[in-house]
Parts: structure tokens; sequence; C-alpha cells
């Protein structure tokens, strides 16, 4: 606490909309949006990659959250303050911190994906600086934010050997997607299952769950999206610059709409959770094998410098 409360009296306006805006590049949309920008435009299997690592780290968050049910640093301190425009995202435990995980693990994939030194460079600076907004606007200690960078740089380094090998034998990226629905199975038992104490967080508890049926519908729509391409779909990623962008941006905002249109009636035929695992599961069926179906399109669309690329 005594770091954040040094942090806390070198608060200014300026650096705190600063921080408030660098620390959005820890959460959900930004980790999604890059994934799939890879995996659409860049390559299926660092696209894996990255989707694979974040899915394990987030699992591995939520269950250190729920097992340790750590509060707050501003609980923990009644007379430490937070930055109030990042309370309403700070909700649930401290420990570990989940910012970080996304983007230490995402960054770290990016880093060791590519041989750019600028790209590199940004990678670095965003792993070093949502940790610190984390801190900074006093979401969480540093021994949260620690954790989570450990973990984080531990699963991508142990995943890439893996991933990198899976382009000379297929199944070891069957057996991570393999490893990772287990992992996830085993998550959704132990929130499921579990005696947590009377006085546990209920809105910690809440979110607990209902990523568990989350990542099962994003792990199985995984699983299909590769049997699909693998047998039938065989999508190529290449395309001129400027088409690139249009088909993630298009892309992007029908998996927007997707997720927003099909909430309600879900959820109208079913329980909430099981409704957010099919919910999601549609979110990345049409992400890995509809969308996709576009893209020779897309490529024609470049002309001649993208149907060369489209056939590499």
């Amino acid at each position: 606490m005594e770091f954040l409360r040094l942090l806390e009296g070198i608060r200014t306006p300026v650096i705190s909309v600063f921080m408030s805006l660098i620390t959005y590049c820890g959460d959900e949309i930004f980790f999604m949006a890059l994934a799939l920008a890879v995996f659409w435009c860049i390559s299926k299997r660092d696209g894996y990659y990255i989707l694979l690592v974040g899915f394990l780290g987030t699992i591995g968050n939520q269950f250190l959250k729920l097992l340790f049910r750590i509060p707050r640093p501003w609980v923990l301190d009644p007379d430490f303050t937070i930055v109030e425009s990042a309370r309403a995202a700070a909700t649930g435990y401290s420990f570990p911190s989940g910012h970080t995980q996304n983007i230490v693990g995402t960054m770290t994939c990016v880093t060791l994906m590519t041989r750019q030194k600028k790209i590199r460079i940004i990678a670095i600076v965003l792993m070093i600086l949502v940790p610190f907004s984390r801190m900074y606007l006093g979401c969480h200690t540093p021994l949260d934010v620690g954790v989570s960078f450990i973990l984080a740089l531990a699963l991508a380094f142990a995943i890439r050997p893996l991933i990198v090998g899976s382009e000379q034998k297929p199944n070891l990226l069957w057996g991570l997607l393999l490893i990772s629905f287990i992992a996830i199975l085993l998550y959704w038992i132990f929130i499921t299952f579990y005696s947590f104490p009377a006085d546990i967080d209920a809105e910690n508890l809440y979110s607990g769950i209902k990523n568990a049926y989350t990542l099962l519908g994003c792990l199985i729509g995984l699983m299909v999206v590769k049997a699909l391409d693998d047998q039938f779909i065989h999508f190529q990623v290449g395309a001129v610059w400027w088409v690139q962008i249009i088909k993630t941006v298009l892309g992007l905002i029908l998996i927007v709409g997707v997720r927003a249109g099909l909430k309600a009636p879900l959820q109208a035929i079913m329980p909430e959770f099981p409704a957010t695992a099919v919910r999601y599961f549609i979110m990345v069926l049409f992400a890995g094998a509809v969308w996709p179906l576009t893209f020779p399109w897309f490529a024609k669309l470049g002309g001649h410098e993208g149907k060369r690329l489209q056939e590499n």
C-alpha cells in the first residue's frame, strides 16, 4: 500500500486521463480485436496462439481471484482513494490483475511473433504502462500486478514452442485446444461445485460463473472452427493492406452485432449462463468459419496483388 500512496500523491488530472485511456488496452475488447485481426490478416496459427494464451490466462486469473478473495486497495485501506473514473470497471476481487494478465499475455505473444523492432517496442511499452496504470488509478496493488505479469509471461513463453511446432505437426495445436478445453472444464467444475463462504463478493462470483460459460462456448467454437477450416474452408489471410483494414473493421462490427443481437433471444429460451455459452459459440463460429468465406472476394477487391497474397 505504501507504493500506491506514493502514486496517489503524484496524481494530476492530465496524468489521470492518460492512465485512464492506457488502461483500456488491458480490456477484453482490445484483446479480442487484436486476436481476430491477427487471425484474419496475418496468421491463423498466431491467431490461435493469442486466443489460447488469453483464454487460459483468464481462467487462471478468475480461479485465483475466487480462491484468495483479496479485496481492492480502497477496501483494505479506507483512507486510500481510487481515481473515480476507474471505479466502474474495478469490480470484484483485486488479486490478481485481469488487465495486467490480458495485456502482458497478448503483448508477449506479439513480441514473440514478430521481428519488427518498432512493433516490439510498442508491445513492451504497453506491457509496462498498462500494469502501471492499474496501480496509479488505485485498482491494484504491486502484488496483484506482479503475479499476473509473471503468470502471463510464463504462459505465453510455454505455449509458443508448441504453436511453432504445430506448423510441422498439426496435432500439437489440437493438443493445445484439448488441454485448454479440459482446463476450462475443470474451472467450470470448480466454480459450480466449490463451497464458497457466505460472505463471498456476489458480483465477483457472478462474473466468475459467467466467464466459465463464456470460455466454454468460445473454446468449443474454436475447436469447431479448426475442424471446419482443416476439412472444408482453408481460408487464406492475404490481401492488400487497405483491404485488410476494411475486412477487419467490417468483421468486428458484425461480431459486435451478433453479440448484441443474440443476447435477448437466447436468454428468452434458456437460462442466462447456458445462453451466454451458446452466444459466444456462435460468435466464434461466425468469426472463424463464416466471415472468412468472404476473404476470396476481399482478395479480388485488391486486384492482382491481393490475388497473389491470397495464393501465398
